[in-house]
């Protein structure tokens, strides 16, 4: 049985755009706050990316498809199918998807949705946007992973637990920068991380957190993958990981035969720590920026609960003339403005009134 996923035409990304707030707090300001000024070097990440008071996954969504409109250079109108992937959608009971195609221009001919899968929720807007051109329904259709992360205060989760994200258009392989090679997901029923209904904040298993969830679930995706399209790590200029923090996609990308020069370039956590459904795929952002006609990239995401998607995509020429029409994901890096503790629990609704 093939087990790798190929759509029936050839697919691929068209457009592209990130989306990264302009504030930051460093992560050793919240660690002074909970542990003192003994809080030591063995913080997750350096720094992470805070959402602004009018800041929300539909906004910053908004904001990431322009960037990818801009490089596709299409009519909104032509674009289908608008999929949000998010753990932190603004309604419970109200689609950030129609909000969105509304935005953009897009609607009312088209389908709209949004997609909730831990932070795989992106990729897995991804593989229906794929699957929707894929299958000739649509030419075009746009899949968003974008969120503003919650960690309880002093819990470890509150050192990453970031806000931004990527949007991808997808269309003809004939008009794409990059082409869809073949794509995989591995999937189990794995209680690493959870939230029930009314509860605020997430819980973490923390023994299930690294094996038998991020590692166990990616190495499969990557590895299967690899196997069915007949590539190894070498064949890759670049490979992404979902990026919960520094050392784990470090870890596993070792664990898969990639150097350090191929997962660097997409590795964004220490500067924004984990944008959960938008981490992979801002990774992949960043390599695009820099990619070249001809480059393998690997994409791999994770989400718990758990599951990976697993993407081989090949760059075409169109990149070097696409990318310059939309800000680079590393001149939103760089705009970065430190706020104080106090002012990132107003802006993430910690203190209650």
């Amino acid at each position: 049985m093939q087990k790798v996923m190929k759509p029936l035409r050839e697919v691929g990304i068209v457009g592209y755009g990130a989306y990264i707030p302009r504030y930051r707090i460093k992560t050793e300001t919240i660690a002074r706050v909970w542990r003192g000024e003994q809080a030591g070097n063995q913080l997750p990440v350096k720094q992470k990316s805070v959402p602004g008071l009018d800041e929300d996954t539909i906004t910053m969504s908004i904001e990431a498809g322009k960037n990818a409109l801009q490089r596709a250079q299409i009519e909104p109108q032509k674009i289908r199918a608008v999929w949000i992937g998010s753990e932190s959608h603004p309604y419970a009971v109200k689609p950030s998807g129609t909000v969105v195609a509304q935005a953009l221009g897009i609607a009312p001919s088209n389908t709209a949705g949004d997609f909730e899968f831990a932070c795989k929720a992106g990729t897995e807007a991804m593989q229906a946007a794929i699957g929707y051109v894929g299958s000739g329904m649509a030419d075009y259709a746009l899949a968003t992973g974008m969120d503003t992360a919650q960690g309880r205060p002093g819990d470890a989760l509150e050192y990453t637990a970031a806000a931004g994200g990527a949007a991808y258009i997808f269309g003809p392989a004939a008009e794409a920068v990059a082409v869809l090679k073949g794509a995989y997901s591995y999937v189990t029923d794995t209680p690493d991380f959870f939230r029930r209904n009314y509860q605020h904040y997430p819980e973490h298993g923390n023994r299930f957190t690294g094996e038998p969830a991020y590692f166990h679930h990616i190495r499969n995706a990557a590895q299967t993958l690899m196997d069915e399209l007949n590539l190894k790590a070498a064949d890759f200029r670049f490979a992404v990981f979902h990026q919960p923090n520094q050392k784990f996609p470090q870890k596993v990308a070792q664990d898969l035969g990639f150097k350090k020069e191929q997962y660097q370039d997409g590795l964004l956590s220490p500067e924004i720590g984990n944008t959960y459904a938008g981490s992979s795929i801002l990774g992949l952002t960043a390599v695009l920026d820099k990619a070249r006609a001809g480059d393998l990239i690997l994409v791999v995401s994770f989400g718990s609960g758990a599951g990976s998607d697993a993407f081989c995509f090949e760059v075409t020429e169109k990149i070097e003339q696409r990318r310059q029409a939309a800000p680079l994901t590393g001149d939103y890096i760089k705009r970065a403005r430190f706020i104080d503790y106090n002012q990132y629990a107003r802006f993430r609704n910690k203190i209650k009134k």
